[in-house]
């Protein structure tokens, strides 16, 4: 255990954990904590599952499926935006290249004056 770790008391359905946690990282633990508690307990409240031990599992999927969700999501955005950015680029690269031609142009055009 590292000297800025300590432990600190989470509830998850009732019942109370001791989990070592860097000073740091105290509230992002907690957050987590409540936001899987809410899960569960939504989980709980629903009535169709029974036992902890299922609600803590369904609960985890459901959770994983979300954040794989997102980054399944994030991931199309991320494509999407590299898709345009290279296409801003070939458009500007295009731009530049007819400027340079068109310089080219004028520049022997005053010189046969």
């Amino acid at each position: 255990m590292s000297k800025d770790s300590s432990p600190i008391s989470v509830t998850v359905l009732e019942k109370e954990y001791l989990i070592n946690c860097e000073a740091g990282e105290r509230e992002s633990l907690r957050r987590a904590a409540d936001f899987l508690n809410q899960k569960m307990d939504e989980m709980k409240n629903s009535g169709v599952i029974i036992g902890a031990e299922r609600i803590a599992i369904m609960t985890a999927l459901n959770i994983t499926n979300e954040l794989l969700a997102y980054k399944r999501d994030n991931q199309d955005y991320t494509s999407s935006v590299d898709n345009t950015l290279k296409r801003l680029q070939n458009k500007i690269n295009d731009a530049l290249a007819r400027d340079t031609q068109l310089d080219m142009v004028d520049a022997s055009v005053s010189q046969g004056e």
